[in-house]
């Protein structure tokens, strides 16, 4: 048996590397286990997903999320202004719902890029797979940017009389705001340069983040649609593998419709705004609707990236 002898004056014991070998395999086989363990429990939960996912109710996932936003607010009547999530300075709020796109797109597109090149193994398709969500994203970014120039067009910003009367009274003309009405009308602002002057904005309004927060649910939904049938394809003795990366992906992509899902529930509930939340997931469905349900399903091209799951089999 080799050993290696110290040469610092026997103040180290000489090493025996068989006994180091035994210990490691020792110490490995308990790992080993874990492992199969922790794959099996993998294996199992993303498989029962993804038929969850893939089934026929999950279709019509629009429809509860649809009853969601417009009944939603009725639950302010029970929400409690003491709860942690009534605070818009959470930190689910400041930092998960101001980026929710940002998370949306990244996991997401790892995901749709990791399930399509490990069916084809193709560079190009998953591109043309991954220009799906890019196309998403730029009708987010249009339609969020033509939202504020509506709001900007016909909303009004105002000033609280009680910042003008403290500025008229240093300037000497206090008495000529007796008989004002409460808001003081101020001209030539948009929509952030008056909130950040700490105005008042009157007008018609939009939710952004409900806007958001629906359209990322409706894609994740569409998207993960396609692992189910990718797994069944995998159990066929020439079928493409699916390793842990891509389920693990997938779990992430489930909690992020997870999270969406809470985050527009407290949304809903805590800081209710009609008929601002209702627009912003009436212009989400619609966005969907004109993408995922219409021009997506036409037959793949080079204007047309094709439905999730295309070209896989």
């Amino acid at each position: 048996m080799k050993t290696v002898s110290s040469s610092n004056d026997g103040f180290w014991p000489d090493v025996n590397l068989g006994k180091l070998y035994k210990v490691a395999s020792e110490v490995a086989l308990p790992a080993r286990f874990l492992v199969r363990i922790l794959n099996a429990g993998l294996v199992f939960f993303t498989n029962l997903l993804a038929v969850l996912v893939g089934s026929s109710p999950a279709s019509h996932f629009h429809l509860p999320l649809n009853a969601l936003v417009l009944l939603g607010p009725v639950l302010s009547l029970w929400a409690s202004s003491y709860s942690i999530f009534a605070n818009r300075n959470h930190f689910l709020y400041r930092k998960f719902l101001v980026s929710a796109w940002g998370w949306t797109f990244c996991v997401a597109g790892s995901f749709v890029v990791l399930l399509s090149f490990s069916a084809r193994r193709s560079a190009l398709l998953s591109l043309r797979h991954l220009s799906r969500l890019a196309l998403t994203g730029l009708l987010w970014w249009g339609t969020g940017r033509l939202v504020c120039l509506l709001e900007d067009a016909a909303g009004t910003c105002f000033q609280p009389v009680a910042a003008a009367a403290a500025a008229a009274a240093a300037a000497g003309r206090g008495s000529d705001l007796a008989g004002q009405p409460l808001l003081l009308l101020q001209e030539a602002q948009s929509k952030a340069s008056c909130l950040r002057a700490g105005q008042v904005w009157r007008g018609y309004e939009v939710s952004q983040d409900t806007l958001t927060l629906c359209l990322c649910c409706l894609l994740l939904v569409e998207e993960m649609s396609a692992f189910g049938p990718h797994v069944l394809r995998a159990g066929a003795p020439t079928g493409p593998p699916t390793g842990a990366p891509l389920r693990i992906l997938f779990l992430l992509c489930v909690f992020l419709l997870t999270l969406w899902l809470f985050l527009l529930l407290c949304l809903l509930a805590y800081f209710p705004q009609f008929p601002a939340q209702q627009l912003g997931g009436a212009i989400a469905y619609l966005g969907w609707r004109g993408l995922y349900q219409g021009w997506y399903h036409l037959k793949p091209s080079w204007f047309c990236p094709g439905p999730p799951g295309g070209g896989l089999d």
